[in-house]
């Protein structure tokens, strides 16, 4: 098991290259047509592939433990190179869609990207208004980023909760940029009081559930014993609100997208708080692997999703 440890804290002038950096690199992004900023995207997804080796042997050993009755060596390989250029391109297009909110043309192209959608956005108002909020759910899949935004313009108001970045300079820009979908964001720390109030003033809520973590309960994710937070099941519990799981997957180079809504995941009246803790959460993850099975090649697979911790905190212990 795995010692979890304290990152070591970058100096100022470190955060602050960092952060010119990024404003650079997003400017140009910013700039550059669709079509060669993916192809720049895949050479960067390539660089990570080839030369950031830990991260490599990690999405590879992810991929070989989900998918080795199903999938080939070579296809497995092949997923986690293109899930590392799904990674880049979510970025290069995050960045062009903040571009593209900005300038009057852009309406026509974001118009375009959620072309569509209009089913999946009266069900998911539909869902939250029936059940005055929601807990909505998404994976580390296609461009998660973009939900905040697809959210306002169904009309459904969100508090989301986000991880700050170690760099404080870099924090401070993600800020602007999230604060541009006009949801409100709120850190992960003590993020617990707000979503409750969210949820109090019959707003949603949204939260990415999907990373390893020390304060959680033990379910299966993809076939695997994986820690998982209980926040979302915990919330619909206390409020009996429904559990929501959605994502956006790249359909395209072309902007274009493919969105899922599932079917409300309701907590059981009157059942045990622990039990359905488990339950939630256990229905929550397989919904999530359904369209993490369809587009393998989109999740995040760079992330040591079943890391285990040698001293964590247990909720329900089970």
């Amino acid at each position: 098991m795995k010692r979890a440890r304290n990152k070591p804290r970058r100096g100022k002038a470190i955060c602050w290259i960092e952060y010119r950096a990024a404003c650079c690199a997003v400017r140009a992004a910013q700039l550059v047509p669709l079509r060669l900023g993916h192809f720049l995207s895949r050479g960067a997804g390539d660089f990570i592939y080839y030369l950031v080796r830990r991260r490599r042997q990690i999405a590879l050993e992810n991929l070989r433990r989900v998918f080795a009755q199903a999938k080939s060596e070579s296809a497995i390989r092949k997923i986690a190179r293109e899930s590392c250029y799904s990674f880049v391109a979510s970025l290069f297009e995050a960045a062009k869609f903040a571009a593209l909110l900005r300038d009057e043309r852009g309406a026509d192209k974001i118009q375009a990207a959620r072309a569509g959608w209009e089913h999946l956005f009266e069900k998911a108002k539909t869902i939250h208004d029936a059940s005055g909020g929601c807990v909505f759910v998404t994976p580390h899949i296609g461009n998660w980023e973009f939900l905040p935004y697809v959210s306002s313009g169904a009309g459904i108001p969100l508090v989301i909760v986000v991880r700050p970045l170690d760099n404080p300079y870099m924090e401070r820009f993600l800020a602007v940029y999230r604060s541009g979908s006009g949801q409100i964001i709120v850190p992960k720390k003590n993020s617990l009081y707000f979503l409750q109030g969210a949820l109090r003033q019959g707003k949603s809520v949204g939260l990415l559930p999907d990373q390893s973590t020390m304060k959680a309960i033990t379910v299966d994710y993809m076939g695997r014993k994986a820690t998982t937070t209980p926040v979302p099941a915990l919330l619909a519990v206390l409020y009996h609100r429904p559990i929501v799981v959605v994502a956006c997957c790249r359909a395209s180079t072309k902007f274009r997208y493919l969105g899922y809504v599932s079917d409300p995941i309701w907590p059981a009246v009157g059942a045990s708080e622990k039990e359905e803790i488990f339950r939630l959460t256990r229905a929550m993850n397989q919904e999530m692997e359904k369209i993490v099975y369809q587009h393998p090649e989109q999740y995040f697979w760079m992330h040591d999703r079943w890391k285990q911790y040698r001293t964590r905190g247990e909720l329900f212990p089970s």
